[in-house]
């Protein structure tokens, strides 16, 4: 198995600085504060997978190592899937991806990291929506529906003039020009994810299953989230899906989505209350907190195409000398602190206090002694 190469969290400087800003704006420079742990930690861990996750991620690890000036945290985000992959073959001892585990992966392994017998923890820390990405000249402003969505992606809208698109937008001047999609040219969460949305919200349009690999060889493919970013910026007619937070940094124009009888924009608080609302999934083992998102609520003010993604970790290793390393880490992450500083970073939605409990207990599963 190829294993990308890994790199540093910290060199996001900017960010960086806006995080500590974010989470340590009422505290003496170099002192923890919060819920920061605070310990004689040191050591170095490399962790690696989704790009979506970036930009908390250096926020995160800022924060942590600030408690912590003797640990050294790197991050590559080469993508879910290869995190994935990654972590099941030992060579991270954490990952972050847009999806869980699927049981028949667990079930098959192993996890070489992980001592024999035990399992995972999966945690939901970082919440964002997904926005649909546009760039078209004269239009700033879109509202679409899931069946307009995805057919815009499957093919089968190929003019931005089309009915489809005009009906749910009168009064707006939709050009004569073809329609460009940009989907992830790799394995990717957040194309799971958005597919998943596809599927459940279209299903007579859209009839993939969902798949971090995109499905169809049309439109136009780019590496990861900058890629679909910078393909929809540097083209006319584009128009992809990405991670909020880097939709918001490009300033690029968004589509409104419709739920129920109302268009909503996406916004932290819409992702954070699809999250809420929706239930865990079954037969999952201590720990593994997946989540089953409900795509096709129609309360008002939910934003329906929403990424969860995830920490992964063992519940016990077989390199001893990071297990204390990365509880101390993910405690971080899921603190108010963390995750403060990864929506002031970011523009993620704060797990609420009821799920931070959940996340709280699966990370006490991990063994340190």
């Amino acid at each position: 198995m190829k294993i990308s190469r890994i790199a540093q969290v910290g060199a996001v400087a900017a960010v960086a600085a806006l995080a500590l800003a974010g989470c340590a704006s009422n505290e003496p420079s170099g002192e923890p504060s919060g819920d920061a742990p605070v310990s004689d930690l040191s050591g170095a861990i490399a962790g690696g997978g989704a790009s979506s996750q970036e930009v908390a991620v250096s926020a995160w690890t800022a924060g942590f190592q600030q408690a912590n000036p003797d640990v050294d945290v790197t991050y590559d985000p080469a993508g879910s899937g290869a995190g994935r992959e990654s972590f099941q073959a030992g060579a991270f001892p954490f990952a972050g991806s847009d999806r869980p585990f699927k049981l028949e992966e667990i079930e098959a392994g192993p996890f070489d990291g992980c001592v024999e017998g035990t399992g995972i923890v999966e945690l939901p820390t970082y919440i964002s929506p997904i926005a649909v990405i546009f760039n078209l000249e004269g239009v700033d402003e879109l509202n679409l529906d899931a069946a307009t969505i995805a057919g815009l992606f499957a093919g089968e809208i190929t003019n931005w003039n089309d009915e489809a698109i005009a009906v749910l937008n009168p009064g707006v001047e939709l050009p004569d020009a073809p329609v460009t999609p940009v989907h992830r040219a790799d394995d990717s969460g957040t194309t799971e994810n958005f597919t998943d949305y596809l599927f459940a919200a279209a299903p007579d349009v859209w009839t993939y299953e969902p798949d971090g690999v995109w499905p169809l060889s049309s439109g136009e493919a780019a590496q990861g989230t900058s890629g679909v970013v910078g393909a929809v910026a540097g083209g006319n007619g584009t128009i992809g899906y990405a991670d909020a937070s880097r939709a918001a940094e490009e300033g690029l124009s968004t589509a409104a989505v419709q739920v129920g009888d109302e268009f909503v924009t996406y916004s932290p608080e819409a992702a954070s209350a699809i999250v809420d609302a929706s239930p865990f999934e079954e037969d999952r083992a201590d720990g593994d907190l997946a989540i089953a998102l409900d795509r096709t609520s129609e309360e008002a003010g939910v934003y329906p195409i929403v990424l969860v993604s995830y920490m992964i970790a063992c519940q016990e290793y077989v390199d001893t000398a990071v297990a204390p390393i990365v509880k101390g880490y993910l405690q971080y992450v899921a603190s108010p602190e963390g995750q403060d500083a990864a929506a002031a970073a970011a523009g993620s939605a704060p797990i609420s206090d009821s799920l931070r409990d959940k996340v709280n207990a699966a990370i006490d599963t991990i063994v340190t002694e």
